[in-house]
């Protein structure tokens, strides 16, 4: 049995997603869009281009998530955590997740990271990007 995130998304999933391959190079592996599904006919015309489900990994990890319209809540009470295998591969990822969103932890070095760091991107999502410090 595995785990993954499920992210919802106030009609920019795709966007989202697409800022994700180029921050943090995520592989979009799925994108379907309600326009293209069985039930396109109950589908409001406003709804149609919007993402029913999409899929992206990011190294060994799968995030899901699609677009909500009715049921969107900033999200809260939790954070994606990026693990980095370098301090220089943690600053340019923090860099490229903050650009245009807030820092809430600068990044920095602490006593168990080599850099650890805190932010909500522009879609929301709150962010820790992590090097830890050898054990």
């Amino acid at each position: 049995m595995n785990s993954s995130p499920y992210l919802n998304f106030k009609g920019n999933c795709e966007e989202a997603f697409n800022f994700y391959v180029d921050a943090i190079g995520a592989t979009i592996v799925r994108m379907s869009k309600f326009k293209d599904t069985p039930m396109a006919g109950q589908v409001p015309p406003e709804m149609q281009n919007m993402v029913i489900h999409a899929r992206i990994t990011v190294g060994d990890t799968i995030i899901m998530a699609s677009d909500t319209i009715d049921r969107y809540e900033t999200p809260k009470g939790f954070s994606m955590s990026l693990s980095a295998n370098t301090p220089e591969e943690a600053e340019r990822a923090f860099a490229n997740l903050s650009k245009g969103g807030e820092v809430n932890m600068p990044m920095a070095e602490t006593f168990f990271a080599q850099r650890f760091g805190g932010c909500r991107d522009r879609f929301g999502v709150p962010w820790m990007v992590i090097c830890e410090k050898p054990m």
